[in-house]
């Protein structure tokens, strides 16, 4: 084989070993803890909409929690580069947090397939709201 084939065949393989990698990589990922010291304690029992609204430590702590843990998929800033929904088009108020819970909660399965995984139990509420908070302030119409 000659050295020039040779050299394309190896980067070939090469761009598709990290595609691959990456692939896989997107669905392995640790949740990161979220501190919610700051917050009011909700309890074990989700409420029904957001306590948090508009409180300036929620969206802050929502923000950085959004970076940590939803933004491999939804999007640095929540702007989705396609993989998964553009939260910042999620329903204004209740019928907004109606949605977002439980899909945080619950996670997405269609067909035996994890579109997302449930959060439920791996982040706390407070933190599932905190996010919540911080997506209010960069929703789009």
């Amino acid at each position: 084989m000659k050295p020039a084939t040779l050299r394309m065949l190896t980067l070939a393989l090469a761009g598709s070993l990290s595609l691959i990698g990456t692939a896989y990589g997107h669905g392995d990922v640790t949740p990161q803890p979220v501190d919610t010291g700051n917050l009011k304690k909700l309890g074990s029992d989700w409420l029904d909409s957001n306590p948090y609204r508009g409180n300036a430590d929620a969206i802050r702590i929502g923000h950085s929690a959004f970076a940590q843990n939803c933004a491999r998929c939804h999007g640095i800033e929540a702007v989705s580069g396609g993989i998964a929904p553009d939260l910042r088009q999620l329903p204004a108020g209740e019928e907004g947090d109606t949605v977002f819970q439980g899909r945080i909660r619950f996670g997405s399965i269609r067909n035996g397939v994890t579109y997302m995984p449930p959060f439920e139990g791996v982040l706390s509420q407070e933190a599932a709201w905190a996010i919540r908070s911080w997506l209010d302030t960069v929703r789009q119409e």
